[in-house]
C-alpha cells in the first residue's frame, strides 16, 4: 500500500506548542521513520561502554507530530496500524537504575540482535534460544492539553510510552483528543517485548510504520483504548509456558518476586548468567495479574514460552 508521505522529523517531549510535521485530513494515512529508542546512540557495532555513554535527554524520540484535520478536544482520534517495514536489527540492554529489578542488577548489558526483516523468523538470544517477533510501537500518543514540555518516558491519559505490545499490525487504537489536530507521534518500535519489559528495554528496533488516521466526533475518553484483529499471543504459545509467581498485599513486589522466581528458574533449567535471564524475560516473558480480590494478598504470575527453548 502506498502511502503519501514519509514523515521523518523527531522530538523528544510532549509539547502542543510544537509546529506539525504534517497535516493530514481523516481517512488518510502516513509512513512513519522510527528511529530505535536510544535516538541513534546505539546501533549494530555498539558496545557495552557506549550503554553507559547514553544522553538521556535523547532517549525515546519520537516521530512527528502530525495535525489531523478537524481534531478537537473530546473528539477520538483513531488510528489503525496498517504495517510495520522491519531493520532487521536491534538492541536490548540493562541500563543502570531503570527496570523492575535495577536494585539487583546495577551493572550495564547489552544484547544486539540479527533478524531476517522479511521473515520476522525467531531471533538468536546467543547459543540459549530463540525469541519469536511480533513488531509493535511502544509510544503512540497525541499532545496533552498542559502547557509545557513533558517527558515521553513516563505514559499518560493521551497515550506515550505505553508498551502495549498489542499495538501491532492490524490493531485499531482510540485516543483521547485534547488539542486542536490532536498533534500525533509514533515512536519506540520493537521487534519483540515481554507483557512487562521488566528490565526496561525490549528488542529495540528501527522501523517505518503506516498508520491511518480516523476522528470520531465528540465521544470523550478517560484513557485510550484499542482492538486487535484476532488472537494476540499465537507466536508464543505453541509450546505452553512455565509459570512462577509472586504473591503479598503489594502488586509490585509480587510482579519483582514472580520475575526474581523466573530468573532462578532459567538460571537452574539452562545454565544461562542471571543477566541473560533477565534481558531474555523483558523481551519474551509476560507478567499478569493473575489474582486481585482475595484480601489481603494480590498474586502475579511470569509466564515464559517454552518455545524459546524447544
Amino acid at each position: 500500500m502506498m502511502h503519501r508521505h514519509t514523515i521523518h522529523r523527531q522530538h523528544y517531549g510532549w509539547d502542543h506548542s510544537l509546529a506539525a510535521a504534517r497535516r493530514v485530513a481523516p481517512g488518510e494515512s502516513l509512513e512513519f521513520a522510527v528511529i530505535d529508542a536510544s535516538g541513534g546512540q546505539l546501533s549494530e557495532t555498539s558496545t557495552l561502554e557506549d550503554v553507559t555513554r547514553l544522553d538521556f535527554s535523547k532517549i525515546n524520540p519520537v516521530t512527528g507530530p502530525v495535525f489531523i484535520d478537524g481534531a478537537e478536544a473530546g473528539d477520538i482520534l483513531k488510528v489503525t496500524l496498517l504495517s510495520f517495514c522491519a531493520s532487521g536489527w536491534g538492541w536490548t540492554a540493562n541500563i543502570p537504575g531503570f527496570g523492575l529489578l535495577a536494585d539487583e542488577f546495577k551493572e550495564p548489558a547489552l544484547h544486539l540482535w540479527r533478524y531476517d526483516p522479511r521473515t520476522l523468523a525467531p531471533a538468536m538470544f546467543g547459543r540459549w534460544g530463540k525469541v519469536p517477533l511480533k513488531p509493535f510501537t511502544g509510544t503512540i500518543g497525541v499532545a496533552p492539553a498542559e502547557p509545557g514540555l513533558h517527558s515521553i518516558v513516563p505514559p499518560r491519559r493521551v497515550g506515550g510510552n505505553m508498551d502495549v505490545r498489542d499495538l501491532a499490525q492490524g490493531t485499531e487504537l482510540f485516543l483521547p483528543v485534547e488539542v486542536a489536530g490532536a498533534l500525533f507521534s509514533v515512536g519506540d518500535t520493537h521487534a519483540a517485548q515481554g507483557d512487562g519489559e521488566v528490565c526496561g528495554t525490549a528488542i529495540e528496533s528501527p522501523m517505518d510504520v503506516a498508520l491511518q488516521f480516523d476522528l470520531i466526533k465528540q465521544q470523550p475518553l478517560a484513557f485510550p483504548r484499542f482492538r486487535t484483529p484476532g488472537p494476540v499471543t499465537r507466536h508464543l504459545d505453541a509450546k505452553g509456558y512455565d509459570v512462577t509467581t509472586g504473591i503479598g498485599p503489594d502488586l509490585m513486589q509480587a510482579a519483582r518476586a514472580a520475575v526474581r522466581s523466573m530468573i532462578d528458574l532459567l538460571i537452574r533449567q539452562h545454565g544461562m548468567p542471571a543477566i541473560d535471564a533477565y534481558l531474555l524475560c523483558s523481551v519474551c516473558a509476560d507478567l499478569r495479574i493473575s489474582e486481585i480480590v482475595d484480601i489481603p494478598n494480590w498474586v502475579v504470575s511470569c509466564y515464559f514460552p517454552r518455545v524459546v527453548f524447544e
